[in-house]
């Protein structure tokens, strides 16, 4: 029987049941439903609204109920529709009348909005230390990658050589942002809603700031309305898992083109790719496809979330029951996502004399050349002109800026000697970047120590 069947004349039909019961998602929140209710018991026994004996008798009940749910002995059912009202019907079953008062100066709106903010904050930790775990391994291959030459990149042309380690450091601040955002996020979830009732508060003399501290919560909402009714902790949740599978998304691109025979800078582990049915010399990046295809699921889950709440007038609605199946998938996804990419960026093979051989071509110097004119006093906007003839030049006679002589030097411009050979020179051209994080090898030591022992 429904718990709310008072109401009614008529049963709700085997279809209304099975459309409107979200047991089938929500019964992964059991551990924080459960939690929730036995610390609302423990209020409402110190409060005297019911008493010690029968607090007492409840909390012992939901105990044996959370451990009888993961010993598989619990069995739910879509007639009590989700996680809250089977749990409650079950203690009820096992301790009579009693178990009926525990509801006493609480709704199904705080409850379930309680539910999905313990949720978050958990998922919101776990994320971290897989993000934390990622930041590690990032930082090991940049330390191991200091003298690895590579070609920089601008719309996916030759643009100035880096070091590998310079590239893998770009992508450590955005994953470090990634674990800032997510922290940020969590202040906005740490904030309890349990004690709002269904939308106005209560008229018994419960205890808010007890709640809070007892389920670890930092603060407590302020309006009851919004309590029952907010869920912009779980559209900046989604958000930042947004962003975190985008920044994946952009590395499994580039791992993608880098195992590829055009260019051949990596090779993905046997463990983390796969074959083809039909072609047997093939080996493909898999996982790295995978996770930039889970992308864009991802960011339906967000805009699911966004559909659902952008017309909902205040306060509770039933619609907001499809708040759980997009948090739910996002943080499934973002986890396994991350778990899997750290395992394979950490197995790649990479082709360091491939990467060294690809950043001697496509004249990345030039800029470096024309870095070497401006020091003769030239003004800059004029050696790119003259750069750009000679690369141009140099494009038509099929050779690198390196390979030409000193007279074609002197014919582009006089102020060329014989210094300009170690000026262009591909190791040169990065050691004399200066500025503040740029990729020079001396820049990226110190990128490296001050990353050391962040994560």
């Amino acid at each position: 029987m429904k718990l709310w069947k008072g109401r009614f004349s008529k049963q709700a039909s085997s279809s209304s049941d099975a459309f409107n019961a979200s047991i089938g998602f929500d019964q992964r929140l059991y551990e924080e439903d459960i939690t929730g209710s036995i610390a609302h018991a423990k209020m409402l026994g110190r409060q005297g609204i019911i008493t010690e004996e029968e607090s007492e008798q409840i909390i012992h009940a939901l105990e044996e109920i959370r451990e009888d749910i993961e010993a598989g002995k619990v069995e739910f059912t879509i007639e009590s529709e989700d996680i809250h009202m089977n749990i409650e019907t079950i203690l009820t079953e096992r301790i009579g009348q009693t178990g009926k008062k525990l509801h006493t100066a609480r709704s199904r709106n705080d409850q379930v909005a309680l539910d999905i903010r313990m949720y978050l904050k958990k998922e919101t930790d776990a994320i971290d230390q897989l993000l934390s775990d990622l930041l590690g391994t990032l930082q090991e291959l940049a330390g191991e990658h200091q003298e690895t030459v590579m070609p920089g990149y601008t719309h996916l042309q030759h643009a100035q050589p880096v070091t590998l380690a310079y590239h893998l450091l770009a992508y450590y601040q955005m994953f470090a942002r990634d674990r800032e955002r997510f922290a940020d996020g969590k202040k906005r979830i740490d904030r309890l809603p349990l004690g709002s009732g269904a939308l106005a508060g209560t008229t018994y003399d419960t205890d808010r700031r007890f709640l809070a501290e007892e389920l670890g919560f930092a603060e407590v909402l302020p309006n009851a309305m919004d309590a029952v009714a907010d869920r912009d902790f779980a559209l900046e949740f989604i958000d930042c898992c947004c962003i975190t599978m985008m920044h994946l998304s952009r590395f499994c691109e580039e791992l993608i083109l880098w195992s590829s025979s055009e260019f051949g800078f990596i090779e993905m582990d046997d463990a983390y790719a796969t074959g083809s049915s039909i072609m047997p010399q093939k080996k493909n990046p898999d996982m790295a496809e995978l996770i930039r295809g889970k992308s864009g699921r991802v960011f339906g889950d967000m805009m699911a979330l966004l559909a659902v709440c952008k017309g909902l007038p205040l306060a509770y609605n039933k619609d907001l029951q499809e708040d759980k199946e997009p948090v739910f998938d996002a943080a499934d996804t973002v986890k396994a996502s991350l778990g899997i990419f750290r395992e394979m960026i950490a197995s790649m093979k990479v082709n360091t004399d491939t990467m060294d051989k690809a950043a001697k071509t496509g004249y990345m110097n030039a800029t470096d050349a024309a870095d070497y004119l401006v020091a003769k006093g030239i003004p800059f906007r004029d050696c790119h002109e003259i750069i750009g003839k000679m690369v141009l030049y140099a494009i038509q006679k099929g050779v690198a800026l390196e390979e030409l002589s000193m007279e074609e030097f002197k014919s582009f411009s006089d102020a060329f000697g014989e210094d300009i050979y170690d000026a262009i020179s591909i190791k040169s051209c990065i050691s004399a970047k200066k500025s503040e994080g740029s990729t020079s090898f001396e820049r990226v030591g110190q990128q490296l120590s001050a990353i050391k022992g962040q994560k």
